[in-house]
């Protein structure tokens, strides 16, 4: 009986201890558009992202269901991945559940499309503009951008997080945002678009295109996304991983 027993408790220790390595270490939700242009990046993201969490220890529900945007469904997660999901595409009362979300300070990654700013979207009759969304942004609204085509970014923040141990610059195909204005008055710039590289519907000289509000301390914009082939670029998956590690991370000051 000593043996069973013996048995049976080494095999309950064995069995609390791989659950315990299963456990994910936090949890992220990606809510993506369902826009027809983004169907491409889409489908090749959500394979894309459970993998990342996967290799990461993080769990990912992705879905593009904005609707499930809501403090109690909220709670449960420590990254907020705004994919391609324009801030006029959700009711009221989600733009206030992820508000208070960002103010709590979780983490937030928007990538591409998230940066949809200005009161030229959306129906006013409808519902009223997200003012607080274009303040979070650096108080910058988006203009029409130039052709998708090959170009540079420039990494100018290699000490954060995010950034950290990135090249100098990385050569990707995207629609290059352009923007009313440059918000780096207003955020903490960490990458900017080499308007050498490229040709602009507007020049706007200092060019951020991935940068971090430090009123609210884990979160970051990502300008650049808009086609699939950057989940095959490795310092692109970097730039992801690290920036929803860091942004579930308990450390705030960098």
């Amino acid at each position: 009986m000593k043996i069973r027993a013996l048995f049976i408790s080494t095999l309950l220790s064995v069995l609390t201890l791989a659950a315990m390595a299963q456990k994910p270490k936090f949890r992220v939700l990606v809510v993506a558009s369902d826009a027809k242009d983004h169907v491409k990046m889409i489908t090749a993201a959500r394979p894309f992202f459970m993998n990342l969490g996967k290799e990461n220890e993080f769990a990912v529900d992705f879905t593009d269901d904005s609707s499930i945007i809501n403090d109690l469904n909220l709670s449960r997660y420590q990254v907020f991945v705004m994919l391609h999901l324009a801030p006029f595409d959700m009711k009221p009362e989600e733009q206030a559940a992820l508000q208070r979300f960002i103010e709590q300070g979780k983490g937030w990654v928007g990538i591409h499309a998230a940066g949809l700013t200005g009161q030229t979207f959306g129906n006013a009759r409808v519902q009223p503009y997200w003012q607080w969304f274009e303040d979070f942004m650096g108080g910058i609204t988006y203009s029409p951008h130039p052709a998708f085509q090959k170009g540079r970014l420039i990494i100018e923040d290699r000490k954060h997080p995010a950034t950290k141990g990135m090249p100098p610059t990385i050569e990707i195909s995207d629609e290059w945002y352009e923007w009313s204005k440059s918000p780096r008055a207003n955020v903490r710039v960490l990458a900017v678009a080499d308007e050498s590289s490229y040709k602009q519907t507007i020049v706007m000289g200092d060019h951020p295109l991935i940068w971090t509000n430090e009123k609210y301390p884990k979160t970051i914009y990502i300008g650049v996304g808009h086609d699939p082939s950057v989940l095959e670029n490795k310092d692109y998956v970097a730039l992801l991983k690290n920036s929803i590690l860091w942004g579930a991370s308990k450390k705030k000051k960098y």
